[in-house]
């Protein structure tokens, strides 16, 4: 689904205060630190916790398979200022031909600083910039106000509610399931753009 331009790994968008780009190995370190924390994996469908040795460069391996095959676009979240290593995680993964799935994961040590909502304003921009696709859908469980509030500004709509699949939670959770439209984003970019594009988002490569 995505061109060849995202299926490099040279690709990264850039967003007023971070870079999103391919993890790399030497991101094993940082993505294993937040992904241990139970603050992190609590909300997930994905990762356990205790967080086993080796599920970091397992995630880095299959994320850089998935970009290279275009099937999805998983990138890091690395701050521009400051330690540049990465802080979280974001991706836009094809589950049928015209639709794709959206997660996140960030270290807590940066919630509440409008990180998350940044980033994901840069991925689903580039989602449907890049992509045929007709909508974007996240899954979110009931009690994770945090992430609700990032699909809410960035002008994601309930859908409907009911239990998902979450295997490393041991079964079924209570979610909402958000959607955003081609359409409903072209309607919403132009109030939000100023919110989010303090300094341009870019589609570009790393220098």
């Amino acid at each position: 689904m995505f061109p060849d331009l995202a299926r490099d790994d040279v690709f990264r968008l850039e967003t007023a205060r971070l870079w999103l780009r391919w993890p790399r190995a030497a991101d094993a370190a940082a993505i294993h630190r937040f992904c241990s924390l139970w603050e992190v994996a609590r909300y997930t469908a994905r990762i356990t916790h205790p967080y086993p040795p080796g599920s970091a460069e397992r995630f880095i391996y299959a994320a850089r398979e998935g970009n290279t095959s275009g099937r999805d676009l998983t990138l890091v979240m690395t701050p521009k200022r400051g330690k540049r290593e990465a802080i979280g995680s974001i991706s836009l993964e094809s589950r049928g031909g015209d639709r794709l799935t959206l997660g996140f994961v960030l270290t807590p040590e940066h919630w509440g600083k409008g990180l998350m909502t940044e980033a994901t304003w840069a991925v689903v921009k580039t989602g449907f910039e890049l992509t045929p696709a007709v909508e974007i859908i996240a899954n979110v469980r009931v009690e994770n106000d945090a992430s609700r509030r990032v699909l809410e500004t960035c002008g994601f709509e309930i859908a409907s509610t009911g239990p998902k699949g979450a295997p490393a939670r041991g079964g079924l959770v209570e979610c909402h399931t958000y959607t955003l439209s081609r359409d409903a984003w072209a309607e919403t970019i132009e109030p939000l753009r100023s919110a989010f594009e303090a300094a341009p988002i870019e589609t570009g490569r790393l220098a």
